[in-house]
């Protein structure tokens, strides 16, 4: 078949995607051909500017020979071995000590997956094991927050605060709670300031845990700043607040930096950004800047002494599958960690950032149909509402948001319209110059403008 856009119809399921409407072709289909930089190219030959890396994981660009090497040299040499049994390879001990580096004091040992969604899996699984280990065969519930993202598999799906993930899945399953959802601006109440909000959340989940009873929750999961939730960075003293409650009930804290983690925020990592100490943290996306596919969980010197112990209770620690540790994975880790280094993309996507946030609230902050601009580094959103003064939503019928993100699409911009809102939202790729920036402003305020017009 030559139509490749009629096969991808065949073969093909998409996710997210209205199955039925797309295998009769009444849904639109692209197909990526390749991509350099911060473009992206389609067997058509149109040329996309990708404001959102993807899925917030091209941090390097497209098109990196340097890291296209070291995967193809890694394939001629070992292109698999397994990790079970204490068996290892060069790739893989090589990144995980740059992982441990790159995030400092308080980290011990890094266990390997291929996304961020069986890493939050692994994540529950170490939560419910270190409880057993220490006798303590009640605390076992995760708490997490509503909007936010952390996978779409059963448990770390079941994490995910947002309802669409769950209908038709049987989902939320397992011991998982939600608890309040950090965005000031929508939840809020009248005249409370950021701190005084923040007090609140913290409130609302002592609240909780001391409703369930503290001997039986055993985590709190959280991205530092929440993503695909609305991409929302945190109120003013939010993990403070939230870290003394944890510490208080003996809770152990899992920073989802799935999406923060390798410079997205301007630092190495949003824990380090907004002062988190977390025991545990999941990592994925930037890591390879999805090069291979490949995830981590990072385990903090805490839950490693007593994950050790566990082996003399319950024999070996049974967990793990059989690309654990890939080492063609790992030597594109290795190779875009480098990269990450020699270009001093953290500090990039820091100062472009900055530029890229104020340009953005500049430009759009002052529309009587926007009710917030907000970011943090490379990552950054414009939420639309129909009445500014009254925070009165869209009627979601109009679908907003997806207007807006059509209309990026054809000045040449990818930009997600984010679920549960009318919201657009940002991720360049950290190698994004100001320059680039100059012209995503230029082509948003245009597609921006149209759609306001045709509502008007």
């Amino acid at each position: 078949m030559n139509d490749i856009n009629a096969l991808d119809r065949k073969t093909l399921v998409h996710p997210f995607t209205h199955l039925g409407d797309h295998d009769a072709g009444l849904t639109p289909s692209r197909v990526i051909k390749k991509g350099k930089g911060i473009r992206i190219y389609d067997t058509q030959g149109k040329e996309l500017i990708d404001a959102f890396s993807g899925l917030y994981c091209v941090n390097i660009g497209y098109g990196n020979e340097a890291v296209a090497d070291a995967i193809a040299k890694q394939a001629k040499e070992l292109a698999y071995y397994h990790s079970y049994a204490g068996h290892g390879n060069e790739p893989a001990i090589e990144l995980s000590k740059e992982i441990l580096d790159w995030y400092g004091e308080g980290m011990a040992r890094v266990f390997y997956g291929m996304s961020g969604s069986d890493a939050n899996e692994t994540q529950a699984k170490i939560v419910w094991y270190y409880n057993n280990v220490l006798g303590r065969p009640k605390k076992k519930k995760i708490i997490a927050r509503l909007r936010g993202y952390h996978g779409a598999t059963v448990i770390s799906g079941s994490m995910t605060g947002l309802p669409f993930y769950h209908t038709a899945f049987d989902m939320p399953a397992g011991p998982i709670l939600h608890t309040t959802n950090p965005h000031h601006y929508f939840e809020a109440e009248a005249g409370m300031t950021e701190a005084e909000f923040s007090k609140k959340c913290a409130n609302d989940l002592e609240e909780m845990i001391l409703r369930e009873g503290p001997e039986t929750i055993g985590a709190f999961i959280g991205e530092p700043m929440l993503g695909t939730g609305g991409i929302i960075p945190p109120p003013e003293n939010y993990w403070q607040e939230i870290q003394a409650v944890l510490k208080k009930h003996d809770i152990l804290l899992i920073a989802d930096e799935v999406v923060c983690g390798f410079g997205r925020l301007g630092a190495n990592f949003g824990s380090h950004l907004y002062g988190m100490k977390p025991d545990l943290i999941t990592v994925a996306k930037g890591l390879t800047s999805a090069y291979l596919p490949l995830s981590g969980v990072i385990v903090g010197d805490k839950v490693w002494d007593v994950l050790k112990q566990g082996s003399d209770k319950f024999g070996p620690f049974s967990h793990g599958y059989t690309y654990t540790a890939h080492p063609l994975c790992a030597a594109a880790g290795v190779a875009n960690l480098k990269v990450l280094k020699e270009l001093n993309l953290v500090n990039n996507a820091k100062v472009t950032g900055q530029y890229f946030n104020a340009k953005l609230n500049e430009t759009f902050s002052h529309l009587d149909f926007v009710g917030e601009v907000r970011g943090q580094g490379m990552l950054a959103a414009i939420e639309f509402v129909a009445d500014k003064e009254s925070k009165t939503r869209f009627d979601p019928s109009l679908k907003i948001g997806a207007q807006i993100s059509a209309a990026c699409l054809e000045q040449g911009i990818i930009a997600r319209a984010m679920p549960h809102g009318d919201i657009l939202g940002f991720a360049p790729p950290l190698v994004t110059t100001t320059n680039d920036i100059d012209l995503i402003i230029e082509k948003v305020q245009f597609a921006i403008n149209s759609v306001h017009t045709k509502l008007r």
